[in-house]
């Protein structure tokens, strides 16, 4: 082992190092050297205490004892390491799957484990080793199971981390099989905290094997490890204790290492990272088609389970998108504008429940389909830009496979032709190739945000959800991406439901915007419009809120007084009126539906802003 480079060279790397690489080497040139003097028997030299000839002395037939330590360290090692290896990989896959399964299976998979974990470790070793009989598979095979349901307890908790993050999710959308999801997004990103726990557990096999060959469950004779020797030499530990207490030293020296070589990988590793700094939607037949539809959404709701109750952040919601159009999605954080993309992707978190009458993707009703087939046409024909690109994209994965495992996933494409379809997808957001390389941490956030559009062409979506993707991004980068979209859809007609809080900036690019508030959609209305059209109160309270550099600076900024209703507590009425200055008795009494005032423009309100106001009706 060579001790972590820098300021990490502590005495305590440096001496793990030394054990560790003696531990090797001797592993390595015990049998070979002194194989030969620990099977020679002298039947003159039985049972001597220690000497110059024989420093740890000889045993009943006359063998040194020495020799037959040393030669012993390669079986008690790779035995040792045999165990650990089987009972890691089988538990870390047990413990893991649970982020990629389904509801139920991942109930199931709990279940299990809690019950392994109910029966002591060493005990379900003890007893396997009888089940499977005495000798070294048989104590190799029952240390392994017995070590399952620990590694698996550790796997689930990590792999829980990682069930929720953007990255999986934007997996789930591209339609990857659960071993694709398993391998390549869930254990590279808990790779190294499993790696310190089978190091470490290379120490407590050593020990517990050990333990099974002392009761004479582990190695047989004629073959030998620490355990069978320090068995032997038992008999006689009043009267020669260096027998005896030798193959102990031995059995404590190279569990120590496995332990000290845990401790100095995980300061390592904290130290490194101090630098570096849901089940499926209840689906009913869906409601007739209109013609012409990319995506098709009517009376969408969706429902939470809280440990206050159950809430309805979407409520009633209804959208649709043509192709080549940039549907604006806008109202305050906590509106449902993400939990209705969620929805509609499929990917809402675990224990949510949607309803809806209607959805429908490029004319075909999801609920008709299969879950296979429904899986399939949401990753080939919607691509989802996140938020976050920086946890959308897998850290642990270069660019390049990012970009690619879609494509060769979903459409066979071979590996040399889906890195030229990535090269071209980089190109056209103004990427350059040699990015494929990179891995996210590597981009910056324009970088990485560009890289997600991207990852959206690879798969050449008819519809394109873009989740706020200018969020946390200055001004020059967000007219980039804002204009990427905007050539996307020029040259592709894909349809795109752009979701953002800045009215100003969904205004300057989309066709059409949709106001949310409170898990409704309050108003629909084209964006030529928007300036001195809008008829929602809310609408013209979101537009007065826009800053205005022309504006008195003395005077503060506009805001919207109050805030949205409790979830929890919904009331009577219309969710806008405590903060509306137009409401009226009716108002708190019965929800304004969402009706037409003309052809292209919708509105949720018994008392709407009379058309062409000009003064910005606020709430009061």
């Amino acid at each position: 082992m060579r001790p972590p480079s820098g300021r990490s060279r502590s005495p305590l790397a440096w001496a793990t190092a030394v054990m560790l690489v003696s531990l090797v080497a001797l592993a390595l040139a015990g049998p070979p050297v002194w194989g030969a003097a620990a099977d020679r028997p002298d039947l003159s030299a039985v049972l001597q205490g220690p000497s110059a000839a024989h420093p740890f002395g000889t045993d009943s037939l006359g063998r040194d004892l020495l020799a037959r330590i040393l030669t012993a360290a390669r079986p008690s090692l790779l035995l040792a390491l045999a165990a650990v290896v089987l009972g890691a990989t089988a538990g870390i896959l047990l413990g893991a799957c649970t982020a990629v399964l389904g509801r139920r299976g991942r109930r199931l998979t709990g279940g299990l484990i809690n019950l392994l974990l109910a029966f002591p470790a060493l005990l379900v070793a003890m007893f396997l080793a009888v089940v499977f009989g005495a000798g070294a598979t048989g104590a190799v095979l029952a240390l392994a199971a017995a070590a399952v349901p620990g590694f698996a307890r550790l796997a689930q908790t990590l792999a829980a981390g990682v069930a929720g993050t953007d990255h999986l999710a934007a997996a789930r959308v591209l339609g990857l099989r659960r071993h694709r999801l398993l391998w390549r997004h869930v254990l590279p990103n808990i790779a190294e905290p499993l790696l310190l726990a089978v190091t470490t557990a290379g120490g407590t096999a050593l020990v517990a094997l050990s333990g099974l060959s002392f009761l004479g469950l582990g190695v047989q004779a004629p073959g030998y490890d620490w355990g069978q020797l320090l068995s032997q030499g038992l008999d006689r530990i009043y009267a020669e204790p260096v027998p005896a207490l030798a193959p102990g030293v031995a059995v404590l020296y190279a569990a120590l290492t496995f332990q000290l070589l845990g401790e100095v990988l995980a300061t390592h590793v904290a130290r490194r990272a101090t630098v570096a700094r849901g089940p499926a939607p209840v689906l009913a037949p869906s409601g007739p088609a209109e013609d012409g539809l990319v995506l098709q959404v009517e009376d969408l709701t969706v429902e939470l389970p809280t440990a206050g109750g159950t809430i309805r952040p979407v409520r009633g919601v209804c959208l649709s998108l043509r192709p080549g159009e940039i549907v604006g999605l806008v109202g305050e954080s906590g509106s449902g504008k993400s939990l209705t993309a969620l929805a509609v992707a499929d990917l809402l978190p675990y224990g949510a429940r949607t309803s809806r009458r209607t959805l429908r993707l490029h004319g075909e009703d999801l609920s008709a389909l299969t879950p296979k087939e429904r899986d399939r046409r949401l990753a080939t024909g919607l691509s989802m830009i996140f938020q976050n690109p920086a946890s959308a994209l897998n850290p642990s994965l270069r660019i390049a496979t990012q970009l690619t495992e879609a494509v060769r996933a979903h459409r066979g494409a071979s590996r040399a032709s889906a890195a030229a379809e990535a090269a071209d997808a980089l190109r056209r957001v103004a990427l350059a190739p040699a990015l494929m390389r990179a891995r996210p941490h590597q981009l910056s956030g324009g970088q990485r945000q560009r890289v997600m559009i991207a990852s959206g062409l690879m798969v050449r979506p008819g519809l394109v959800i873009a989740d706020e993707p200018t969020t946390a991004l200055d001004v020059t980068v967000q007219r980039q991406i804002t204009r990427l979209l905007t050539d996307l859809r020029r040259d592709t007609s894909a349809a795109i439901l752009f979701i953002s809080h800045d009215v100003a900036l969904v205004g300057e690019f989309c066709d059409r915007i949709l106001v949310m508030y409170a898990g409704t959609v309050v108003e629909g209305l084209p964006v030529d419009r928007l300036a001195d059209g809008a008829r929602h109160p809310y609408t013209r309270a979101l537009i007065a809120s826009v800053p205005d550099l022309g504006a008195d600076r003395d005077r503060p900024l506009p805001t919207i007084e109050g805030s949205p209703p409790d979830p929890l507590a919904p009331e009577a009425g219309c969710p806008f009126a405590p903060r509306c200055a137009r409401r009226q008795d009716r108002c708190a009494e019965q929800a304004p539906p969402l009706e037409e005032l003309d052809a292209h423009h919708r509105v949720a309100c018994w008392y709407p802003v009379p058309a062409a106001t000009p003064e910005a009706v606020t709430a009061s």
